[in-house]
C-alpha cells in the first residue's frame, strides 16, 4: 500500500468516525440532561479538532509535493547518494554526511526554498520526523508561488 492510499484510507475513516461521534453527540444533547448535554458538546468538538488537523496534513502533503514536482522539473531534486545496509536500510553515518552537507547549504543560503526543501529530504533519510516536517514547512513557507 503507498503512503497516498494509506492516507486516503486512514482519511475516510477518521471521517466516518467524525460523522458517528456527532450523531452520538445530537443523542446525547437531545436526552436533554446537563451530563448529556456536556458529553454532546464535547462530542462536537472532538471531531472538528480532528477534521482540522486532517486538513492541515493534506495541506502539508499537497505543498511538499507541489514542492517536489517543481524541483524535479529543475532537475534540482537531491540524488539518492547515501549508502546501505545489506538489508537495505540506510546507513546512519552515510546520512549524518549528507546531512552536514545539506545544513551547510541551508545556512550559505537561509532565503532559498530549495536548500530548505533538500534539508527536509536529509533530516527525514538521518531519521528526524519532526525536524524534516519543520524543514519542509520552511520551504514552503519560502516559496514564493505558496
Amino acid at each position: 500500500m503507498t503512503s497516498r492510499t494509506g492516507f486516503l484510507v486512514l482519511s475516510a475513516a477518521l471521517v466516518v468516525v467524525a460523522l458517528l461521534c456527532v450523531l452520538e453527540g445530537v443523542q446525547l444533547i437531545g436526552t436533554g440532561e446537563p451530563l448529556g448535554i456536556g458529553l454532546g458538546l464535547c462530542a462536537f468538538v472532538i471531531p472538528a479538532l480532528g477534521l482540522w488537523f486532517l486538513r492541515q496534513v493534506f495541506r502539508f502533503g499537497r505543498a511538499s509535493e507541489r514542492l517536489a514536482r517543481e524541483l524535479e522539473a529543475e532537475g534540482g531534486l537531491p540524488v539518492d547518494e547515501l549508502r546501505r545496509t545489506e538489508g537495505g536500510r540506510i546507513d546512519r553515518a552515510s546520512a549524518d554526511e549528507v546531512f552536514a552537507r545539506r545544513r551547510a547549504e541551508a545556512e550559505e543560503a537561509p532565503h532559498d526554498w530549495r536548500v530548505w526543501f533538500r534539508l527536509a529530504v536529509a533530516y527525514a533519510d538521518a531519521g528526524d520526523t519532526p525536524r524534516a516536517r519543520k524543514a519542509m514547512q520552511h520551504a514552503i513557507k519560502l516559496n514564493p508561488v505558496a
